[in-house]
């Protein structure tokens, strides 16, 4: 008899590392491009408020975002890893965390392109809580799982 193959939450975890490195490199293309085209010398930026006063605003979203981006994902990595031990240990998991794993990805690539773009509050404050949510049915997903 086969077995059905369990999911593989490493996965998630590289594309929400994905998601983090896209934003990094976009901080860096905004930051460094601004600097070159006002031609601003980066040691009259050393310091954050420096930086606040000299920079458009739009210039620090990619930055806020990157930011936001240890905040609620790392509770996301520690549940996929959770749930990687639970695989290995032969604990049945449903295809449901697993796709909630991708949805909180997906969601957070849209929150993080709304941020770093036209930064919206209303638009990025919805796409957040509805990831926060899948966040944390994954999290007592897994509690349940745990304590079973």
């Amino acid at each position: 008899m086969a077995t059905m193959m369990q999911p593989n939450f490493i996965q998630p975890i590289l594309g929400m590392i994905g998601v983090t490195a896209g934003v990094w490199g976009w901080m860096y293309v905004k930051r460094l491009g601004y600097l070159k085209r006002q031609n601003i010398d980066p040691q009259s930026i050393n310091t954050p408020s420096k930086m606040s006063e000299r920079l458009p605003e739009s210039i620090h979203y990619p930055s806020d975002n990157f930011k936001n981006l240890f905040e609620m994902p790392v509770i996301f990595y520690v549940v996929c890893l959770c749930a990687e031990l639970f695989r290995y240990q032969g604990i049945p998991l449903s295809s449901w965390l697993y796709q909630a794993a991708w949805g909180f990805v997906i969601l957070r690539a849209i929150h993080s392109l709304i941020h770093c773009s036209y930064n919206k509050v209303m638009h990025r404050f919805s796409v957040y809580m509805l990831s926060c949510l899948v966040l944390w049915a994954m999290v007592i997903k897994l509690a349940l799982l745990a304590w079973r």
